[in-house]
């Protein structure tokens, strides 16, 4: 029974300098001489496509090569579950993590790479206010811990990043590259990545990117409209941008599309008019008509045209030419007469075409000479999007405002054009459509891929990260937040604040949604140190040390903290399906239908081998997991060695020969 300790490969997150060495090696195993890369080697098998030029073309800063580090350096933490503090923990696979978002990265990589297919972030904007995390290349927990006030330290805060600094641009490119270094190994294939960012770098944000993830991989640069600032002396700013990237563009689906503005409430009218008058299709058409100019301050009011209704929907008649059309001797295939065309016009189908929109009923004959053909709301209600949203700016604080019951975020994303992203880049019918948001701020994102759910019935699941900022009940800015708080008995932070707007978010989904029945949940993590006790000896207390390290399980954690680090480190979901049984007395797990079975009880006696064992074989035998499945136990738990050496044999006698022990 192997014995998994820090240093283990299961106990640690993903080492992407490792894996990008195997990577290396099996393309070119001839550049490696004694286990270490020949440059020299490499350089002759990649022929003319090394640059060895000292000029080179690109964005340089002080600080990138240890920004590069910092994403290649594993970490040593783990992410603590808290259903206590979760809504539907047993059934949701939404996430919201609470951590230092470079930590968490780093401990998604095995289970989610290659897993998210859309990523919006809305880092911060470098105004000279914004909060530049101060990343620690040494001790990247502890310095987390130490500045959202979980553990003692000499107070560290974060800083706010101003010009006078002297490395204003630099501090913000160094906190964004290995993010983003990371981010890009979660994108699926066809995955995608929106940033919002602002005049200060858009720039810079451009070139960092197009080195990240190609210039071939660039998508868009989107234009966020607000309101205009009559504050400025030159030039009002009232825009934003959205900087869009492709894992591989090629591999993009090329049909992006959008609802057009106002269709959503059409669509509901149309069905109840048609559930109310059957197929007294001209009451419904009236009542429709009048329905639209109800709705004149509405974008419903937009599509007024459609205020027919018949047995397929809501429809426009349409004049079927058009310049430039097909010029030919259109007949009715009822009397055959032709159909003389306008000067300057062309049909806008052939004759066959035209016969099979008569049989659908889709042609009106105005008179002998004259046609128009049906267009109907739901064939026409998408648009490529645009490369400029609009928003009203305020809209967005003002909706969450009413939803909050207090004005806690000045300027929080606006759901409904988040609703527009998700909608354009994602499709409904497939829970593995991840969207990922590492700067998560106030939640805007999830409830964005929860109204876009119950919108089109759809499963799409999101992961959330936000660092439980601190909010300061003496700053009058952040007073109302801090006061907010209090109300609910949480913890002075902007995560607390966004799980409870999570919260509120999905109850008022389900109350203007009665019949969606979709995910409206999510799991909370936190970050934290690793569950395995790393040897750190104290010259002062070595015989202390010793003794303590007889178990190297952390005090005070919990099966549950110990089971969700090896899913992490094993690269499995984290909502991935577990099932518990008593077993000889002791809670057995099986994870992902058998393909880990755990059972981390404290003790375990020579008495309770033999039964806990058997019992195991025939709960492997009833599962018949795909692969060999990987038994784990506690190591200190066994009563001692021949408690241990019982169960071992009795588990590889059965076929079950993948042991380990933490």
């Amino acid at each position: 029974m192997k014995k998994i300790i820090a240093s283990d490969p299961e106990a640690r997150s993903a080492d992407v300098v490792a894996q990008n060495v195997e990577r290396l090696k099996a393309l070119f195993p001839e550049a490696f001489s004694e286990g270490k890369i020949d440059f020299d080697v490499l350089k002759q098998l990649l022929g003319d496509e090394v640059d060895e030029r000292g000029e080179k073309y690109g964005l340089d800063w002080h600080g990138k090569r240890q920004a590069r580090q910092l994403a290649l350096t594993p970490s040593t933490g783990t992410l603590r579950p808290c259903p206590e503090e979760s809504l539907d923990w047993d059934t949701t696979q939404n996430l919201m993590i609470e951590g230092d978002n470079l930590e968490v990265l780093k401990l998604l990589q095995k289970s989610y790479a290659g897993k998210v297919k859309l990523i919006y972030i809305d880092p911060p904007y470098n105004t000279g206010k914004d909060f530049i995390y101060p990343d620690n290349y040494r001790d990247s927990i502890q310095n987390y811990l130490k500045l959202t006030g979980q553990i003692d330290g000499d107070n560290r805060k974060l800083s706010s990043n101003t010009e006078a600094s002297g490395r204003f641009h630099t501090d913000w490119l160094n906190m964004m590259y290995p993010r983003l270094k990371l981010a890009r190994n979660l994108l699926r294939p066809d995955g995608v990545i929106l940033i919002s960012v602002d005049d200060t770098e858009v720039a810079h944000g451009r070139l960092m990117c197009d080195e990240m993830f190609g210039s071939e991989n660039f998508v868009a640069e989107i234009i966020w409209e607000g309101a205009n600032k009559n504050d400025a002396r030159q030039i009002g700013i009232c825009h934003e941008y959205v900087l869009i990237y492709g894992r591989n563009r090629e591999q993009i689906q090329h049909d992006w599309s959008i609802k057009k503005e106002g269709i959503e409430p059409v669509l509901k009218e149309v069905e109840r008019l048609k559930a109310k008058h059957g197929d007294d299709y001209a009451t419904a058409s009236d009542e429709l008509a009048g329905w639209f100019r109800a709705m004149k301050a509405t974008p419903s009011f937009g599509q007024r045209r459609f205020r027919n209704i018949d047995v397929n929907g809501a429809y426009k008649e349409d004049d079927p030419t058009a310049p430039g059309g097909r010029h030919f001797d259109l007949r009715n295939p009822c009397t055959g007469d032709i159909i003389p065309l306008r000067p300057n016009r062309g049909w806008g189908f052939d004759q066959e075409g035209f016969n099979r929109l008569v049989a659908q009923g889709r042609i009106s004959f105005v008179s002998d000479t004259s046609v128009m053909v049906k267009r109907y709301l739901h064939e026409t209600d998408k648009v490529i999007p645009p490369s400029v949203f609009y928003q009203p700016a305020r809209s967005a604080s003002e909706r969450l405002t009413r939803l909050m019951g207090s004005n806690i975020f000045d300027f929080p994303k606006d759901e409904t054009v988040l609703n527009k992203f998700v909608e354009m880049v994602t499709e409904p019918d497939d829970h593995a459509w991840i969207t990922l948001d590492f700067f998560a701020g106030s939640g805007s994102t999830a409830h964005a891929v929860m109204d876009r759910n119950a919108m089109d019935n759809g499963n799409r699941r999101y992961i959330l990260v936000q660092l439980p900022e601190p909010v300061n009940p003496q700053n009058k800015d952040q007073k109302a937040a801090a006061d907010f708080c209090d109300k609910l008995g949480k913890p002075h932070n902007i995560a607390e604040l966004a799980k409870e707007r999570l919260r509120r978010a999905a109850k008022k989904i389900e109350q203007d949604n009665p019949l969606f029945a979709g995910d409206l949940g999510f799991r909370v993590f936190k970050l934290d140190t690793s569950n395995i006790r790393v040897w750190e000896p104290d010259r002062d207390d070595l015989e202390g040390t010793l003794l303590d390290s007889v178990d190297h399980i952390k005090p005070g954690r919990s099966e549950e903290d110990i089971l969700y680090e090896l899913l992490l480190k094993l690269g499995l979901d984290l909502c991935v399906p577990i099932e518990t049984r008593t077993i000889a007395g002791k809670s057995v797990r099986s994870i992902g239908a058998g393909i880990l079975l755990t059972c981390l009880a404290e003790s375990i006696t020579r008495a309770e081998v033999e039964p806990l064992a058997l019992g195991i074989v025939a709960w492997n035998k009833e599962l018949a997991p795909a692969g060999n499945a990987t038994v784990l136990f506690r190591d200190n738990a066994f009563e001692d060695d021949v408690a241990k050496t019982n169960l071992t044999a009795i588990l590889e006698q059965h076929g079950l020969g993948n042991l380990r022990s933490l």
